[in-house]
């Protein structure tokens, strides 16, 4: 079964707060129930990953401006069909940084979350189920901005009350700093 690996992590993963903890439950419910949970086609929603990518130091983030969404993020995408959802974030991470030396701190998830994605052109709205890890870039940290993103910067946990991100990303980054 092409979805085991992903429920693998998912059984082992431990939730850091109550929000995480039914993301993790409706996602293995969404996973067992979709055999085609990592295509883009399933309309109700789809299996995405996400990069936290850290600087060498560890003090920094690579956040993006996303283009369609308007908002601050984490670097992610679709799967694409790839059930192999960390080599999915890492794929995205370089595609959308133009970093090419960036490396896994663990395989292990490192955050979950699910996010309803508003319509846009033909496509109605539907469902992210985020699953994140974590990544450091281990040579040259300068970017190219991709067209996905109005702009990236290297953000310090302390920049990020200025920007307009979401909960998830206040988590991530409360996690990130209990790690450094």
């Amino acid at each position: 079964m092409h979805r085991e690996n992903l429920l693998e992590k998912l059984d082992n993963y431990h939730p850091s707060d109550a929000s995480e903890v039914e993301a993790r439950l409706r996602m293995i419910s969404f996973v067992k129930e979709n055999p085609d949970c990592f295509q883009r086609h399933l309309k109700i929603g789809h299996i995405t990953g996400s990069a936290w990518l850290m600087s060498r130091d560890g003090r920094r983030v690579l956040l993006t401006h996303h283009r369609k969404l308007n908002k601050w993020l984490q670097l992610g995408g679709h799967a694409d069909g790839d059930s192999n959802i960390l080599a999915v974030a890492l794929r995205e991470a370089k595609e959308e940084s133009g970093i090419e030396n960036i490396l896994a701190v663990t395989e292990d998830v490192f955050d979950l979350d699910i996010h309803e994605i508003p319509p846009h052109g033909q496509e109605p709205a539907h469902w992210h189920y985020d699953v994140r890890f974590l990544f450091r870039v281990e040579g040259d940290d300068t970017f190219i901005v991709s067209e996905e993103s109005h702009e990236l910067a290297w953000v310090t946990p302390d920049q990020l009350h200025a920007l307009d991100t979401d909960a998830s990303v206040q988590r991530m980054a409360k996690k990130c700093v209990a790690i450094v």
